[in-house]
């Protein structure tokens, strides 16, 4: 033992007299992290990316990328002797004889519904909670950037296959591209090597797939670490808690250990998911052919909503100049999505343009103390859910015997009228829900006890809420009207008045209990 600690020992000081990482390792293995339940959405996000990497690189190891045609004599007798690209081919072979490329497959595509799920549901978090704000922007942006890739990765995996599914999605792209006034034909002919479908398409988005966007992944992900190892994570607010320090565990041994077993558990639902759920059974929807489409095909979710904005947009061209403008697949598919994640990516600063607020923020908002920005993430939220329900609607017409058109008028109507109201309802309930914490703290917990005094009057004894609870309840920052504390001139004009109206919707506020108000009512409780 002391032999093995002697070379340890001489093996860490040969480092040291030769990099200096003593010292940046004695200091940085003790960063303190907060602990928080919701933080883990961002590891599982991590985690999930590493378990498509290595499941990843083993079905590469078998798969041809090629749109040949060959005629299958695999294990899979229903399909024996029909003509198929290479591509199907070589996944049939991986599903059906390859030792555990069936698992591997399943691993690989529940890991990517797993990967997308995290990271929004970590935007979620992050939203709602004001984690975007100053000093964090860039994160917010490399995060948005990581959802877009992820998209567009999660597309270009699903049509590796070249399955009549995953076939049929990548019509719709072809269509997509079309559209786009002037050069959207060229576009089409660069994509897939000539007129659809061509033999380019797989090998081309192979080599973006398995190269281009995982080295992207790889670079974000690494500077999103670095961006939140250098600006400290945020934390929610609560005693000894300020915009100053960071209260939690250090890095090792204790957030270490947590981060490895974590892991374990997410690649253990993972593989678990992959072995007992079916997921993309590409064998039951036979080889693309432009000639044909299954009934009831559907995309992974997060493509579901494009799906149903195509979906339920009317038929509406404009021929002009010897071109055809096709609305209905330009607006839907290029426009609505362009202008929700672009105004995702300004969101921040939006914001801070719309508050006048510039400091730098650590501590994260309770989301119903800040109720236009949660109305707002609840309206955009409701918004997708509807395009989405669309993306099913001939599934939801077969299962609950309705007709589409039904569905369809329903969703296109609701697109416009159900947001709006969202974010009214949400607001009213955000105010409610601040209006309850000042109750609280004034005059404490219900106990459900009746007591009668000596006058015949029965009263509810209430408890006192501790100093902690009451100090968390209390200590957000309200928000101040313009022209505070900006300059008048800020307000001036058609610009400034529209920002002052923005900046009086953001700053509705139920005023927090104070020190003053509990004095006015004794000790705060009956």
């Amino acid at each position: 033992m002391k032999t093995s600690q002697k070379i340890a020992g001489a093996t860490a000081n040969y480092v040291d007299e030769r990099t200096g990482a003593a010292k940046w390792l004695k200091k940085n293995l003790t960063k303190v992290f907060p602990d928080h339940w919701s933080f883990m959405l961002g590891e599982i996000c991590l985690y999930s990316f590493v378990i498509l990497l290595m499941t990843g690189t083993f079905l590469t190891f078998w798969f041809d990328p090629s749109q040949r045609e060959v005629i299958y004599h695999g294990s899979y007798l229903p399909l024996s002797g029909v003509h198929m690209s290479a591509a199907y081919d070589s996944t049939l072979h991986l599903s059906f004889d390859v030792r555990g490329g069936l698992l591997m497959r399943q691993i690989h595509h529940w890991a990517a519904l797993i990967f997308m799920s995290a990271i929004v549901a970590h935007l979620f978090r992050v939203f709602f909670t004001g984690a975007f704000r100053k000093p964090r922007e860039f994160n917010w942006l490399i995060g948005i950037g990581l959802l877009t890739f992820g998209i567009v990765e999660g597309f270009l995996g699903y049509s590796l296959p070249d399955d009549l599914l995953s076939g049929t999605g990548i019509r719709i792209a072809e269509a997509i591209l079309q559209a786009i006034p002037v050069v959207g034909s060229y576009l089409a002919f660069f994509a897939f090597g000539g007129p659809f479908p061509g033999t380019a398409f797989i090998p081309r988005i192979f080599i973006v797939h398995v190269l281009l966007l995982p080295g992207l992944f790889l670079a974000l992900i690494t500077i999103h670490l670095m961006l939140v190892w250098y600006q400290k994570h945020t934390q929610y607010p609560g005693p000894g808690r300020t915009e100053k320090n960071v209260v939690g565990y250090p890095l090792m041994p204790v957030y270490m250990a947590k981060a490895g077993g974590f892991f374990f558990i997410v690649f253990g639902i993972t593989a678990f998911l992959g072995a007992v759920a079916s997921i993309n059974p590409i064998w039951l929807y036979g080889p693309y052919t432009p000639g044909q489409i299954s009934a009831g095909s559907q995309p992974d979710w997060y493509m579901g909503w494009l799906d149903g904005l195509v979906r339920m947009a009317p038929p509406l061209e404009t021929h002009a100049f010897g071109h055809t403008i096709s609305w209905n697949i330009l607006i839907p598919g290029l426009f609505i999505p362009g202008i929700i994640f672009t105004g995702m990516a300004l969101y921040p600063f939006i914001e801070s343009w719309i508050t006048g607020d510039k400091r730098e923020h650590h501590l994260l908002d309770r989301p119903r103390n800040a109720p236009n920005r949660t109305a707002l993430g609840v309206m955009s939220i409701t918004f997708m859910l509807i395009s989405l329900a669309n993306g099913g609607n001939d599934i939801i017409a077969t299962h609950f015997h309705l007709t589409i058109n039904a569905i369809m008028w329903f969703t296109r109507i609701g697109l416009f009228t159900v947001p709006p109201i969202a974010f009214v309802i949400t607001k009213r309930v955000c105010l409610s829900l601040q209006r309850a914490d000042r109750d609280l703290v004034l005059h404490g917990k219900e106990t459900g006890r009746l007591v009668m005094l000596p006058t015949g009057e029965m009263v509810e004894v209430h408890e006192p809420l501790s100093d902690a609870k009451k100090w968390t309840l209390t200590q957000h920052q309200q928000p101040d009207a313009l022209p505070a504390p900006l300059p008048a001139s800020a307000t001036v004009g058609l610009k400034g008045k529209f920002r002052a109206r923005l900046n009086r919707a953001n700053a509705t506020q139920i005023p927090a209990a104070t020190l003053t108000d509990l004095k006015e009512l004794g000790d705060g409780h009956h």
